[in-house]
């Protein structure tokens, strides 16, 4: 009997597409289903070191909840480094202009702190509607 770890290899990767619909879920817990989607922690063959995660596709990205008061409290904030360059803008103004944005801050957080965790992001497609160009890809519904 061998006994020897199992390392999953960039080539041998079978890589799904997978469609959310984020019509009234919660932003947080659905991060984290698409998080763990992103990197492959969910398949049996999870390697660390590389990328063995799903493509995800997000749909009605505007239609997502957040709870308590964190629309009005909770701040993205920027700092361009001069005297005076902090902004701040309001999750609701935020989920207003560019609801992509906000899946993508909750998202990256989630991801390792290097380059393979940027590539990894590059697998999710965020809509605010109902409408996306990936359906030759037949993306399967992920009910979370």
């Amino acid at each position: 009997m061998e006994r020897q770890t199992y390392f999953a290899k960039p080539g041998e990767v079978e890589r799904n597409w997978h469609i959310v619909d984020a019509d009234g879920k919660v932003l947080g817990r659905l991060a984290t289903e698409i998080a763990t989607r992103l990197m492959g922690k969910h398949k049996p063959q999870y390697t660390p070191h590389t990328d063995t995660g799903d493509f995800v596709i997000v749909i009605n990205a505007d239609k997502v909840r957040l709870t308590g008061r964190k629309l009005d409290q909770k701040f993205r904030k920027t700092y361009s480094g001069y005297p005076g360059g902090q902004r701040q803008i309001s999750y609701r103004k935020l989920l207003d202009r560019n609801p992509a944005e906000v899946f993508e801050l909750a998202v990256r957080r989630m991801l390792p702190k290097n380059a393979m965790g940027l590539k990894q992001l590059k697998k999710m497609k965020v809509y605010a509607g109902t409408e996306h160009p990936h359906a030759a890809q037949s993306p399967q519904p992920l009910e979370l």
